[in-house]
């Protein structure tokens, strides 16, 4: 095989190392370095298929990889963020009462995203649109909500959405969300697609981008309202143009 056959693995390969230094900065409680490498595993994730693609070069151990690495970086890596999120803000009289199992109820989210990548590699459903979310879009949701609340502690948005219960919450729905059979656009634009609902979601994120800012918040939130403008994108299609 001709060496740049391998140039989409290698990329792969960047998605999955980021991933696990994010997981050992979420460790350390670094939650902003752990974010940073959320999205340069996102930003390698986009490019492996693209290039795949590109250089004529897809291989079935390249999917299987593919899989792999997003477990680890968008399964595995923000479930721990939402744990440790929790546990870095936590209520001290929570954690001596019944409530402290609720710092478990994130891990759930590692869970089900492997069911969802177990889902995806079997469903010929989903080759050029999803049924769920995907888990890239779950992890960053949750990542930037971690960060908002590390970084904005004494925000009356991030002091609710850090009690004890919120990010518990978030977690289950978000693995309901991953596992649904929600019709959701894919955000890689591919030959024949048509780029309307692309188009939506960047026109979006760029006035978020600058308007949040500029009213004082946390630029994290941008992508946080992104990603939830997705979601509801993606359900306005599915009730409204099905056969789009």
């Amino acid at each position: 095989m001709a060496l740049y056959k391998h140039i989409p693995n290698t990329v792969t390969s960047l998605n999955l190392f980021s991933g696990i230094l994010g997981v050992i900065f979420c460790l350390q409680g670094n939650i902003f370095a752990a974010f940073v490498m959320m999205l340069a595993a996102s930003v390698f994730d986009f490019s492996d298929g693209l290039l795949a693609r590109l250089l004529d070069a897809p291989s079935p151990v390249g999917k299987e990889l593919d899989s792999l690495s997003d477990m680890v970086s968008f399964g595995v890596l923000p479930a721990l963020m939402l744990m440790e999120t929790m546990i870095l803000h936590k209520d001290p009289l929570a954690v001596q009462s019944w409530k402290s199992w609720f710092y478990l109820v994130p891990l759930l989210l590692a869970v089900f995203s492997a069911l969802r990548l177990a889902k995806f590699n079997v469903d010929d459903r989903q080759t050029t649109s999803f049924l769920g979310l995907p888990t890239p879009s779950s992890a960053l949701i949750a990542a930037s909500l971690c960060l908002f609340i590390d970084k904005t502690p004494d925000c009356f948005l991030a002091r609710w959405a850090g009690s004890p219960w919120f990010l518990p919450a978030v977690a289950l729905v978000l693995s309901a969300l991953l596992v649904c059979e929600l019709p959701m656009f894919s955000l890689k634009i591919k030959k024949g697609d048509s780029v309307v609902k692309q188009v939506s979601i960047v026109t979006v994120a760029v006035i978020l981008g600058i308007t949040i800012p500029l009213i004082g918040l946390h630029w994290s939130l941008a992508i946080l309202l992104t990603f939830l403008a997705y979601i509801l994108t993606s359900i306005l299609f599915a009730v409204f143009c099905k056969k789009s």
